[in-house]
C-alpha cells in the first residue's frame, strides 16, 4: 500500500536527530510526501529535501506568520525556486488570524502577491486558513476563482466545504480526522466525494490518534486514510490509491 503524505515539514528541527533515516523509511516502501515550506530559509530547505531524495517534491511559499517578513526579494527568489525541478507549488500561504504573528493586512497584501506569482508560474497554491475562512474564502473567490487550490488541514463546516468545492479546490484532511471532537472534519469526510479529496500528516504537528503528543511524520499518514476509509465505508486501499492519484494530479507530478 503506497501512499501519498500531501504536507509534510521533514526539515523542521524535529527530525534533525534522525531525519535520514525516517526518510529512508518512508521512501523504502515506495511512498512519497511534499515538504511544504512556511518562509524563505524552509523553502530552500524544501527544495534541498527534493533534490536530494526521489519521492520527495517541494512546494515553497511564506505562510501568513511570516508575511512580515515577505519583500520584493523575497518573490524574486520564490519565483526562481520554482524554476526548479521538483518545485511543485506555492505555499503555505493564506490568511491566520489565531495568532496574528503578521498585521492582518499585511497578511492579505501577501496572499494575494503570492497567488499573483503562482498564476504568472502556472502552478498550484496550497492554502494554510485560521480563524479566517470567511475571508480566504472571498479572497481565493477573487484572485484564484480558475486556479488550481488546494485547502490544507480542513477542518471547516460541510457548507464552506461545499463553497470551496464549487470553485473546483480540494481539501486535504489530517490527524485532526481521527480526533474525539472532529464532527465538522467527519461530516466533510463523509460527504465530499474522494476525488475530490488528499490526505496529508502536516509532520510534525497534528499527530492522529493513538499518538497525539508524539512527533507526526509520513507514514502516519497511513491511520488517516484508515478512518477516511471507515467513514466512507471502503478499503483503506482504495483510499490510499485514490489520494495517491489526486495529489499527482493536483501537483502535476508524473505516475511513475
Amino acid at each position: 500500500m503506497i501512499f501519498v503524505d500531501s504536507h509534510a515539514h521533514l526539515d523542521d528541527e524535529a527530525f534533525d536527530e534522525d531525519r535520514d533515516q525516517v526518510i529512508a523509511d518512508i521512501l523504502s516502501g515506495g511512498n512519497y510526501f511534499f515538504n511544504i515550506a512556511s518562509d524563505l530559509k524552509t523553502s530552500y530547505s524544501s527544495y534541498e529535501l527534493a533534490k536530494k531524495y526521489d519521492h520527495v517534491y517541494a512546494v515553497v511559499g511564506v505562510h501568513p506568520h511570516e508575511a512580515k517578513d515577505y519583500t520584493a526579494e523575497t518573490r524574486e527568489a520564490l519565483k526562481e525556486l520554482l524554476k526548479k525541478d521538483k518545485v511543485m507549488a506555492i505555499g503555505e500561504i493564506g490568511l491566520d488570524y489565531h495568532y496574528d504573528f503578521s498585521p492582518r493586512d499585511v497578511q492579505r497584501k501577501v496572499f494575494i502577491d503570492q497567488i499573483d506569482l503562482a498564476r504568472e508560474m502556472d502552478v498550484p497554491i496550497v492554502i494554510h486558513t485560521r480563524e479566517a475562512m470567511e475571508e480566504t474564502y472571498e479572497i481565493l473567490e477573487k484572485y484564484a476563482q480558475d486556479m488550481k487550490v488546494l485547502i490544507h488541514c480542513y477542518t471547516g463546516s460541510i457548507e464552506m466545504a461545499r463553497k470551496f468545492l464549487k470553485l473546483g479546490y480540494k481539501l486535504a484532511l489530517g490527524g485532526a480526522l481521527t480526533f474525539k471532537n472532529a464532527k465538522n472534519t467527519v461530516d466533510v469526510a463523509r460527504e465530499v466525494d474522494l476525488k475530490d479529496l488528499l490526505i496529508e500528516t502536516d509532520s510534525p504537528y497534528m499527530t492522529p490518534v493513538p499518538f497525539r503528543g508524539k512527533r507526526n511524520d509520513p507514514r502516519k499518514v497511513v491511520l488517516v486514510a484508515e478512518k477516511l476509509a471507515e467513514i466512507k465505508g471502503i478499503s483503506t486501499e482504495e483510499v490510499l490509491e485514490a489520494t495517491k492519484k489526486n495529489a499527482f494530479e493536483f501537483f502535476g507530478v508524473e505516475n511513475d
